[in-house]
C-alpha cells in the first residue's frame, strides 16, 4: 500500500534536499528517488514539527498544463513528455510530484488515478477533465483549456489583491498615526490644557475620553477584532444556520457585495463551460461546480438548480426559478440551450460577468483611494481642531488680557 514518505537526500551536485513523496516502502522510495538523481539519507512517514514542505503555486501548474498541451499535441508519448518535463526542473516540491506521477503511470494506472493521490494540487475538476481527455481522446485540448482557465483564475486573484492592497496599507497608515496620536501626544497635550484650565469644547472632550481609553485599554482595541474573528468562525463551524446568514450578509455588503457575487458567478459559469464543454454532463458539472461557490447562499441555489433539472425543468428555467442571473443572462442561457451550443452560452456569460467584474473592480479602485485620503485628512484634523483650538483661544484670552492691561495701566 503507497504511504507518504518525507525524506532527506543529496543529489549529483552534493546539495541536501528534503521533500515527500509517495512510495510503497523503502525500497521503492530509493528506487523513486534515484529515478530523480538523489542518494536518500534519511526518510520518516510522519511530519515532525519543524519539517517544511513547499507548496504547488499556480504559475507552476499554468506552466505544467501549457507544456503538456504542446507535448501531446506535438505527438509525445505521455510518460515522455512528463519524464521530460520532471527532468527540466529543479529540484522542488513539483518534480517531486511530476516524479511521483511518472512512477505511477509506469506502475499502470492513468494519469487522472495518479493525481487522485495529490488533492491539494489537483482538484476534482481538473481530475474530472483529465479523466475525461482521456477517454475521448483530446487530453491537449482538455490542458488548453485548464491552461486559459488557470489564468483567468490567476488574473483575477491578482486584481483582487491589487484592490485590496491600498486600503489595507492606508488603513494601516491611519491605525498607527492614530495609535501613536492618541498614546502619546493627545495625554502630553491633555495634561498643558488642564493645567491652565477653562472650559473645554464638546470634541476636545470626547478626544479626550477617547484617548484615556484607548491609553487604558489598548490591548481590547487588539485583541476584540481577532477575538470577534475566532467566535463568527466557530459559530458558523457549529451552525450551518448562521453560516447560511453569514454569507447571505457577506452578497449584500454595500459595493463589496456585489462584486464578489460576480466573482462566484464567474467562477462558475467558466468552469461549468469547460465541464461541460468536455463531456461531462449538466447534472455531474453542477455537482462539482457547486462546491466551488465558497457562499452557502450560491451553493443553496445551485442545489435548487440541480434539482428543478432532475424534476424535468430546463437549464434557463431553473436559473430563472431561483434568480441567480439577471434575465439577459438566463436569455443566453436558453438560447444556447435550444441551438444546443450550451458551452458557448456559458463562455459568453462568463466573459459577461468577467468584464463587469474587472469594471466593478476598477471603479472602485478609483473611489478608494480619494475616500481613504478623506477619512486620514478627517482624523488628523479632528486631533488638530480639539487639541490645538484649546491651545490658540488660552493664547487669544493672553493677549486681549495683555492689551487691556496695557490701556488700563497709567503711563
Amino acid at each position: 500500500m503507497s504511504q507518504q514518505f518525507f525524506y532527506k537526500a543529496i543529489d549529483a551536485t552534493g546539495i541536501r534536499v528534503q521533500g515527500q513523496i509517495n512510495a510503497n516502502n523503502i525500497n521503492d522510495l530509493e528506487a523513486r528517488l534515484e529515478g530523480m538523481g538523489l542518494d536518500l539519507i534519511h526518510c520518516h512517514t510522519k511530519k515532525s514539527l519543524h519539517f517544511h514542505v513547499a507548496k504547488v503555486t499556480r504559475r507552476e501548474l499554468i506552466t505544467f498544463c501549457f507544456q503538456m498541451e504542446n507535448l501531446i499535441r506535438a505527438g509525445v508519448p505521455l510518460i515522455d513528455g512528463l519524464s521530460d518535463l520532471r527532468d527540466s526542473l529543479a529540484q522542488s516540491r513539483f518534480r517531486e510530484v511530476i516524479s511521483s506521477l511518472v512512477e505511477n503511470i509506469e506502475g499502470g494506472v492513468r494519469l487522472s488515478e495518479a493525481m487522485v493521490e495529490f488533492p491539494d494540487i489537483f482538484d476534482q475538476i481538473f481530475i474530472t477533465l483529465i479523466q475525461t481527455g482521456e477517454e475521448t481522446g483530446n487530453l491537449s485540448t482538455v490542458f488548453k483549456h485548464l491552461t486559459d482557465t488557470l489564468k483567468w483564475h490567476d488574473e483575477m486573484i491578482a486584481k483582487t489583491k491589487k484592490l485590496l492592497m491600498y486600503p489595507a496599507f492606508m488603513g494601516t497608515v491611519i491605525f498607527g498615526a492614530m495609535f501613536f496620536i492618541m498614546i502619546y501626544l493627545v495625554p502630553q497635550l491633555t495634561a498643558f490644557i488642564q493645567d491652565v484650565g477653562g472650559k473645554l469644547p464638546l470634541h476636545t472632550q470626547i478626544l479626550i475620553g477617547f484617548s484615556n481609553f484607548l491609553t487604558k485599554y489598548w490591548y481590547l482595541i487588539i485583541i476584540t477584532p481577532v477575538l470577534i474573528f475566532l467566535c463568527l468562525k466557530i459559530a458558523m463551524q457549529v451552525s450551518p444556520r448562521f453560516h447560511l446568514n453569514i454569507d447571505r450578509l457577506k452578497l449584500r455588503i454595500w459595493v463589496i457585495g456585489p462584486i464578489l457575487e460576480k466573482l462566484i458567478l464567474t467562477r462558475f459559469a467558466t468552469f461549468f463551460a469547460l465541464l461541460y464543454g468536455a463531456g461531462i454532463t449538466v447534472l455531474n458539472s453542477l455537482k462539482i461546480t457547486q462546491k466551488l461557490a465558497g457562499n452557502l447562499m450560491i451553493e443553496k441555489a445551485l442545489q435548487q438548480v440541480h434539482d428543478n433539472i432532475v424534476d424535468g425543468m430546463t437549464i434557463s428555467e431553473s436559473f430563472e426559478r431561483v434568480h441567480l442571473f439577471p434575465p439577459l443572462v438566463v436569455r443566453m442561457v436558453s438560447i444556447g440551450e435550444s441551438t444546443g451550443e450550451l458551452d458557448t452560452a456559458l463562455s459568453n456569460v462568463s466573459y459577461f460577468y468577467e468584464r463587469d467584474v474587472k469594471e466593478s473592480i476598477d471603479k472602485l479602485q478609483t473611489m478608494i483611494e480619494p475616500t481613504m485620503t478623506i477619512i486620514l485628512g478627517l482624523l488628523l484634523g479632528w486631533v488638530v481642531l480639539s487639541m490645538l483650538g484649546p491651545i490658540y483661544d488660552l493664547i487669544v484670552d493672553i493677549n486681549d488680557g495683555v492689551q487691556q492691561y496695557g490701556k488700563s495701566t497709567p503711563r
